[in-house]
C-alpha cells in the first residue's frame, strides 16, 4: 500500500513538474537571428488550437473564429526557415502588454533582405513553433545585429527566473515549518489514537502513508 502511495506520488510530480516546465518555456521570452524573407496577413480560421493563439488585436471583435493574422516570414544562418506570428497580447497573459503589432509588422517589412545580402535580425518571441499543431511563436520585439553569431544574453529571463526560484524557496521553507509546527503533532496524535484503539500496533500505518505522499 504505502509503496503505491509512493509511486502515485512520484507520477503526480512528474506530471505537475512538466506542465510547469513546459509552461515556463513557452511563456519566457525567446530570442532568435534570422534574416527577414517576407511579411505578410493571412486570414486564419482558428480550431481546436485557437488557445495558442493571441486575441485579437485591441479594438477588434473578440467573437470570431476567423481573423486575419500577421506572419513574418525568415530563416536561420543554416538555411532553417521559421515563422513568427505577430499578433497583440493586450492586458492578458502572458503579460508583454503588447500594442503594437501593426507597427512592428512594418519594421520588420523594412528589415527584409535577401540571401545574398542578408541582414541580420533578433527577434523576441514566445511560444513554440509546431508543423503538426499549426502553431507559432507571437514576436514581440526585434532589432538588427551585426550577424548571425551575435551572443544575446537573455536578461529579462533571468530575472524573472531567480525571481520565481526565490518565491519559490520562500514558499517551500514556510510550508516546511508549518509542517513540522503544525501537521506533524497532528498526524502523531493521530497515530496514537489509532494504536490505542487497537486498529494498528503503533499508529505507524498512518504515519508511513504521510510520509510517503510528503517526504521532505
Amino acid at each position: 500500500m504505502v509503496n503505491l502511495i509512493w509511486v502515485l506520488r512520484i507520477i503526480i510530480q512528474v506530471i505537475f513538474w512538466t506542465y510547469v516546465v513546459g509552461f515556463v518555456h513557452y511563456t519566457l521570452p525567446q530570442h532568435d537571428i534570422v534574416r527577414i524573407i517576407k511579411t505578410e496577413v493571412r486570414r486564419v480560421d482558428l480550431g481546436e488550437n485557437s488557445w495558442f493563439w493571441a486575441q485579437p488585436d485591441v479594438g477588434q471583435d473578440v467573437g470570431r473564429s476567423d481573423r486575419d493574422i500577421r506572419f513574418i516570414e525568415a530563416f536561420y544562418a543554416n538555411d532553417r526557415p521559421m515563422v513568427y506570428r505577430n499578433e497583440d497580447t493586450g492586458w492578458g497573459w502572458p503579460p508583454y502588454f503588447k500594442l503594437s503589432s501593426a507597427n512592428l509588422q512594418a519594421r520588420a517589412n523594412d528589415m527584409i533582405s535577401t540571401k545574398d545580402d542578408p541582414q541580420w535580425i533578433v527577434i523576441r518571441h514566445y511560444g513554440w513553433r509546431n508543423e503538426f499543431l499549426s502553431i507559432y511563436p507571437n514576436a514581440v520585439n526585434l532589432w538588427s545585429v551585426d550577424g548571425p553569431d551575435v551572443r544575446i544574453i537573455p536578461w529579462i529571463k533571468i530575472v524573472l527566473l531567480t525571481a520565481v526560484a526565490a518565491l519559490w524557496f520562500t514558499l517551500w521553507t514556510r510550508w516546511r515549518r508549518f509542517r513540522r509546527n503544525q501537521l506533524d503533532p497532528i498526524l502523531e496524535e493521530i497515530g496514537d489514537r489509532w494504536a490505542e484503539l487497537g486498529t494498528n500496533s503503533d499508529g505507524g500505518f498512518f504515519k508511513r502513508i504521510w510520509r510517503s505522499l510528503f517526504a521532505r
